[in-house]
């Protein structure tokens, strides 16, 4: 994730010489980020105190950051804002680990921001200044659309909708494609068919205005083919919407847990 940010602002104009990055897999970066000088992209801890930022990207596996936030501490002082993309990881919990006056944004963006499409949503503690804010969703804006929650408690929300959300997408395609082939399709085919319809209708949902509901009767016709699909899907006991809540409950459940 940290990397498609990174080619996001570097598209969209960031000079490569106001980027210093920290990363054990330095020498492969080098290479997928010519334009970034040697000077600028490292694996020696020890450049941290020569460099004086004004924003720190935490993109590290949430298990690694008990380990880097005490070498970031000392960026506190010099007014850095920390924006950290690391699941499961509070506010308080960067609190304890940078020092209570850190000024901190939690970003929980998805996998499609890999090609600029993702969806990302935001909070902050009270140190972060309105200025401060206003960059930081600029900066996820490179690898899709933000929104900002002003209860942390919504991360968890967030996380099971958009988090986890293509996950269930994924799953929906490999669904389509199976039951395709189980009516006649062959594989090839059966995949363009439910990639693309699943394509044309979320761009065709985007698009118009309408509601998910409008475009879902305006395809049913009585005691149509569509009709008969959709008393299966929306039964009332076990049909999708029963299913995917709780699905996203479960996803929340343990965003919980995992932020404990």
């Amino acid at each position: 994730m940290g990397t498609a940010l990174l080619q996001g602002w570097l598209a969209r104009g960031l000079s490569p010489d106001a980027v210093n990055i920290i990363d054990p897999l330095a020498d492969q970066l080098s290479e997928q980020f010519p334009t970034i000088a040697e000077a600028r992209l490292t694996d020696n801890w020890s450049s941290v105190s020569e460099i004086t930022p004004s924003f720190v990207l935490l993109a590290v596996k949430p298990q690694t950051m008990d380990d880097i936030l005490p070498r970031l501490s000392a960026y506190v002082d010099g007014g850095a804002v920390f924006l950290s993309i690391a699941a499961g990881k509070t506010l308080s919990y960067f609190a304890g680990g940078l020092g209570k006056e850190a000024a901190v944004v939690r970003a929980m963006p998805n996998t499609p921001s890999a090609i600029g499409q993702g969806m990302t949503g935001l909070c902050s503690n009270a140190y972060v200044t309105k200025e401060q804010k206003t960059v930081c969703a600029a900066l996820m804006k490179a690898v899709g659309e933000v929104a900002w929650v002003e209860n942390e408690g919504q991360m968890d929300a967030i996380t099971a909708v958009s988090g986890s959300g293509p996950a269930y997408v994924f799953h929906m395609a490999e669904a389509m494609i199976a039951a395709g082939e189980a009516v006649g399709l062959s594989a090839d085919d059966a995949k363009r068919f439910a990639l693309k319809t699943l394509y044309g209708s979320v761009a065709l949902l985007e698009q118009s205005g309408e509601e998910a509901g409008v475009l879902r009767k305006n395809v049913t016709s009585p005691a149509g083919t569509t009709e008969a699909a959709l008393n299966v899907l929306m039964a009332e006991e076990d049909g999708l919407t029963q299913l995917m809540t709780r699905a996203m409950q479960a996803a929340a459940a343990r965003s919980r847990e995992l932020s404990e």
